[in-house]
């Protein structure tokens, strides 16, 4: 998802409050609101295959896989985002039913827009949350994904996986398929010329 900033300096309550009232999406860091835009239809297929293919594996386990719309709390990081997929299996998140704080994957699907943010600023953010187990990020055109897993001793470890490479999420259990993750999706944007090699 892409964002824009917003010309508001607000406290995480502050932001919370005024947040509840608006129609749009916002994430919130340190005080600055950013304005979510929407995405391709591309980025949403691939969040919604991740979604249900987790939901699908963790059906009857106390851990719930939320989609785009669910707020993620990274108090460390004073920040709330939203990401495209993320799961959690807490009792304080189940408990919680308008904000999470223990995810133990999240899963971020990159755009033009947005993907340099999302792997640095919003990673480094991410890695502050005790629970994270793995992070994901998914790049459409390349059809590859980065997955980053902490270690037993607290380091982030990135696990490339190539084009037809099954993602290995090991917090869950799951190899997630390429045709898994990108069932339905075009290999580019409609009315895209092909790229001249």
């Amino acid at each position: 998802m892409g964002h824009a900033a917003v010309e508001v300096r607000l406290t995480a309550e502050q932001f919370l409050a005024w947040d509840a009232t608006q129609s749009l999406r916002h994430e919130f860091v340190a005080g600055e609101v950013f304005a979510m835009a929407g995405a391709e239809d591309r980025h949403v297929t691939v969040a919604g295959n991740v979604y249900m293919t987790l939901r699908q594996h963790l059906a009857g386990t106390p851990c719930k896989v939320f989609v785009s719309d669910m707020k993620l709390h990274v108090a460390a990081a004073d920040a709330y985002f939203y990401p495209d997929v993320m799961v959690t299996c807490g009792d304080a998140d189940r408990a919680s039913p308008l904000i999470k704080s223990e995810a133990v994957i999240v899963v971020e699907v990159l755009s033009a827009s947005t993907a340099a943010y999302d792997r640095g600023a919003k990673f480094a953010a991410y890695r502050k949350l005790p629970s994270l187990q793995e992070f994901l990020v998914i790049d459409i055109d390349g059809r590859r994904a980065d997955l980053h897993r902490k270690g037993t001793d607290g380091l982030w470890v990135l696990h490339p996986f190539e084009p037809g490479d099954a993602v290995q999420l090991r917090s869950v259990g799951l190899d997630l398929t390429a045709a898994q993750l990108f069932a339905e999706v075009d290999a580019r944007p409609s009315g895209a010329a092909p790229v001249q090699r």
